[in-house]
């Protein structure tokens, strides 16, 4: 007997944008980078915030 394969049809995608920005350690003065997965639009924000 043949299984049934069902494929679900993915119509639309989300668009996402990988940030990242410097952050200065106030303990040793190193740099680090920070990493984060979001939306277009909130791009800005993340890269405003302390």
């Amino acid at each position: 007997m043949a299984k049934k394969t069902v494929a679900t049809l993915q119509t639309a995608s989300k668009r996402l944008s990988k940030a990242i920005k410097m952050v200065k350690s106030p303990k040793t003065g190193a740099y680090t980078f920070v990493e984060a997965i979001m939306s277009p639009e909130e791009v800005d924000t993340f890269l405003q915030k302390k």
